[in-house]
């Protein structure tokens, strides 16, 4: 018996240690995947097994890549960059912060560039109709990629443009994430396949569990027509989007349509997508057409996901934050920081920066709500001032830094969205669009509940308690 007690205890030691050293770069996901051995020991461990899976290892996966890349950057190569001594009249301010400067220009793939015109659009009433105008306009091939998309009215009504603009002769790929669109029934793709449509899964759930990386999610929303224009933001599509969720009520939500040299690079991200999931390379130039965009406004379309050796948005994120000098204006559905950046943002509040960050009051995830929650005390103390969304799901991932620069993309302030996700965002840095975020967010602050200390400090230990269980586990959600 004690035998058995020993062998046991030396297996359980085994699988700590096992986990440990396994995400010894990311100590809070270690600590939950831990809190939950604990919790449900040995099947704790075969979880941690199939949903934790360090996807980098995959070795195949970069050296099919490695090529491509190489092609890509030689097709890349004619793309105008941004150049703080040419350009500064389109990106003032930049000289006082070249360390910045010099972070956002050094991430791997994301080339600044100036030749654009950018478009904000708030909400799918705005998106959609642009979206659907775009694709009916295509000539010669249309890039589709969601991470859902829902077999409802507004989702069919996007599948029979690209069915009509397939059977026309226009090339129509999509890509549909495995878990995001886990729903959408096969009938749905089989007719965009017997129309003409490519559709591929990006790690369709079943392989995704047995090849352990059912954790790793493709978060991005991509649109290319014809290489010139281009789409990405926070929507997927669906009738949900539209405020159409009786649960959730309105959708409030934040689109970018871009024209210019910033498609290059949404184009290069599908390219390397459809390479994951089709094993086939589009090098061919005319995916990269030249394009008479005169716009200046500088644009810089940054992707990350477990695939790649940088946290690129993480790392935007955390320069942007410690450069701020007056303002961060944060709205994000789900906000569970990393050590980094909660520190960054304390240290901002603290030093009399004006920190404010929307999220919803009705979450569409209660752990990730609770888990969210568990941060507000600490920085409500520091002096960030958090406001409650009321009037349905605020669903918008946008950051605005002093008049420098915005974000908005696919990318949660979340750790999941930093580690685990495929995703994609643009910078933008054109005080027009700048101007324009602003806009919207002061006035979703008109539709917000302010979180007070004092009140907030009240709620009851049962409260703290699910808080606290939440944010033990919040790395892996």
């Amino acid at each position: 018996m004690q035998l058995w007690i020993i062998l046991a205890l030396i297996l359980f030691i085994l699988q700590i240690l096992t986990i440990i050293i396994g995400e010894f770069r990311h100590p809070p996901k270690a600590l939950a995947w831990l809190f939950i051995l604990f919790v449900i020991p040995v099947i704790g461990f075969v979880m941690y097994y199939f949903l934790a899976k360090e996807y980098r290892q995959r070795r195949k996966v970069r050296r099919r890549g490695l090529g491509l890349v190489h092609d890509l950057r030689q097709i890349g190569k004619h793309m105008k960059a941004a150049d703080p001594q040419i350009e500064e009249e389109h990106l003032q301010g930049w000289r006082h912060e070249p360390r910045l400067f010099a972070l956002l220009n050094n991430i791997p793939g994301a080339m600044i560039t100036v030749q654009n015109e950018v478009l904000v659009l708030a909400n799918a009433d705005e998106a959609y109709p642009e979206m659907l105008e775009a694709i009916e306009g295509a000539q010669k091939h249309i890039h589709f990629e969601f991470y859902t998309i829902r077999d409802d009215p507004t989702g069919r009504r996007f599948q029979e443009l690209l069915i009509r603009k397939a059977r026309a002769g226009v090339q129509v790929r999509c890509i549909f994430d495995g878990i995001g669109s886990y729903h959408l029934p096969n009938r749905f793709i089989a007719e965009l396949q017997q129309a003409g449509c490519e559709v591929y899964i990006f790690l369709p759930a079943l392989i995704a569990f047995f090849d352990k990386r059912i954790n790793y999610r493709n978060h991005r929303k991509i649109i290319v027509i014809d290489g010139i224009v281009g789409f990405l933001g926070g929507l997927n599509i669906g009738d949900e989007y539209l405020g159409r969720n009786s649960s959730l009520g309105f959708w409030r939500d934040t689109h970018l349509r871009l024209e210019g040299d910033s498609v290059y690079s949404l184009q290069m991200t599908f390219i390397r997508d459809w390479l994951f999931v089709s094993g086939e390379r589009l090098t061919e130039t005319a995916y990269f057409p030249e394009h008479e965009i005169r716009g200046r406004k500088p644009v810089q379309v940054i992707s990350s996901g477990p695939d790649a050796h940088w946290d690129a948005v993480l790392e935007m994120f955390f320069g942007s934050v410690t450069t701020a000098k007056r303002r961060i204006f944060i709205t994000t559905p789900y906000f569970v920081p990393d050590a980094s950046l909660l520190m960054g943002l304390k240290a901002a509040a603290v030093s009399g920066i004006d920190v404010r960050i929307i999220y919803p009051e009705n979450s569409d995830s209660r752990i990730v709500n609770y888990a969210s929650l568990s941060y507000l005390e600490e920085l409500l103390q520091a002096g960030v001032r958090f406001y409650a969304y009321q009037e349905g799901f605020i669903h918008a991932k946008v950051m605005i830094i002093d008049d420098l620069l915005a974000t908005v993309g696919t990318a949660n302030m979340d750790m999941r969205s930093f580690y685990n996700n495929f995703e994609l965002n643009a910078v933008l840095f054109d005080k027009a669009s700048i101007q324009r975020l602003e806009g919207d967010f002061i006035q979703d602050l008109k539709a917000c509940r302010e979180i007070k200390l004092e009140e907030f400090e009240k709620r009851s230990r049962w409260q703290k308690g699910k808080e606290v269980l939440a944010r033990l586990v919040s790395p892996l959600f």
